[in-house]
């Protein structure tokens, strides 16, 4: 006996097992929560041969921090946060920095150990992480590479002097692997980023 299912039966069954499919909403979603989807390196057209390859490092990246969306998990494994969020006014903001000491001291840098975690804060207190960082400083890298350092094809940031916010001479690149970046991956600041959640 073949059975008849009405049409609208079939699209509210189609509907419910969809949205089963679907990740479960926190209650905290807002219209800025698509920002907080994993971003995608886009290459330049001139070097689009290299966006795979860079897409598979940031993924590296992205799978040693992801257990870091659990502040206490990063404290535990050695980050200490600086305790300022930082911000431009006007450009942006890059948030509240989690360093980790012994990974800064060397002379190089490992994709699956950033040297820094960076963090947003929230209105209700709470800190959500939006991107990486790696943090070489000049004097070891210069002395061992005879080239400045690269993520890739992307070059560091080269933080020296007064740019390097008191810190030794340094280079450094931010890669905003959990908040997508107007400005793009590899800038520093980011405009959809702020610090209006900072405890005061």
């Amino acid at each position: 006996m073949r059975l008849h299912v009405p049409p609208r039966i079939l699209l509210l069954a189609l509907a419910a097992t969809m949205l089963a499919a679907l990740p479960a909403c926190d209650g905290n979603k807002n219209d800025d929560d698509d920002d907080y989807e994993i971003p995608r390196y886009t290459a330049p057209l001139a070097s689009k041969g290299g966006e795979a390859s860079m897409n598979r490092m940031l993924a590296t990246v992205r799978a040693a921090t992801a257990r870091f969306h659990d502040v206490a998990a990063a404290e535990a494994a050695g980050y200490v946060s600086t305790g300022e969020c930082v911000a431009l006014p006007g450009v942006g903001a890059m948030g509240i920095h989690y360093v980790n000491p012994p990974l800064m001291g060397d002379a190089g840098f490992d994709p699956a150990r950033p040297e820094v975690l960076v963090y947003e804060p929230q209105a209700d207190g709470s800190r959500r992480l939006v991107a990486a960082e790696f943090l070489v400083f000049r004097a070891p890298w210069d002395a061992a590479h005879a080239a400045a350092p690269a993520f890739g094809s992307q070059a560091f940031d080269q933080s020296f002097g007064a740019q390097a916010h008191g810190l030794p001479d340094h280079y450094e690149l931010h890669l905003w692997l959990w908040r997508h970046n107007p400005a793009g991956m590899f800038a520093s600041w980011n405009s959809k980023v702020s610090c209006a959640g900072a405890q005061v």
